[in-house]
């Protein structure tokens, strides 16, 4: 979890565990699911002329009215969630998995037993990764931004947080060690659950 360019992709890269990013599958289904385009074609004719789905006309569509966002959305998030649904039985064997999903609390996707990770970072970091953003669009910025949580429930609801604000060298050695104490701390309490007690816990 974290704001609108906080590094949330970046930092779920770093736990080199299978990471699910909706931000990528959504791109994917703008440009390959012609069923998508059909429907959203439907909602908003006089934007959505031809497939692929362009994201400009996205742009327009949203900057025109806030409201269009949870008309694509339910379109769209259904699908993602089909796509999830396989991600997550693909590597059910897998030690951890990573669910990059921006809009996670919101939509209700998250599962009692998940580990939430807020991401934070510098308001000037923010802005200036933004901006370097291909498509960069100040009105558009401003209505996802409205459509998140507020980020202090977020960060409330996270099991643990990590500022990103220094460099990949330093992030990269700040999110083995949290992995490594994620890993530790689900197993101890696998063990303790099964009446499994350790001499080192007290």
């Amino acid at each position: 979890m974290g704001g609108i360019g906080s590094g949330k992709s970046f930092i779920a890269k770093l736990f080199r565990y299978p990471v699910f990013n909706a931000d990528k599958v959504v791109s994917k289904i703008y440009r390959k699911d012609k069923n998508c385009f059909k429907k959203l074609k439907k909602k908003f004719p006089s934007y959505i002329k031809s497939f692929p789905i362009k994201k400009t006309e996205l742009i327009k569509i949203i900057s025109n009215d806030r409201d269009n966002l949870k008309k694509i959305s339910s379109v769209v998030h259904p699908i993602v969630r089909k796509k999830m649904s396989i991600f997550l039985k693909k590597n059910k064997h897998s030690k951890m998995v990573i669910l990059d999903i921006p809009l996670l609390i919101e939509n209700k996707i998250n599962k009692k037993n998940d580990i939430l990770l807020f991401v934070n970072a510098k308001k000037k970091i923010i802005l200036k990764r933004i901006k370097q953003r291909k498509n960069y669009n100040k009105k558009i910025f401003n209505n996802l931004k409205q459509n998140q949580y507020a980020l202090l429930r977020k960060r409330k609801l996270a099991n643990y947080i990590i500022d990103n604000n220094f460099s990949i060298n330093i992030m990269r050695s700040k999110v083995k060690l949290l992995k490594n104490k994620i890993i530790y701390e689900r197993n101890s309490s696998w063990y303790r659950d099964n009446g499994i007690i350790y001499k080192g816990w007290s």
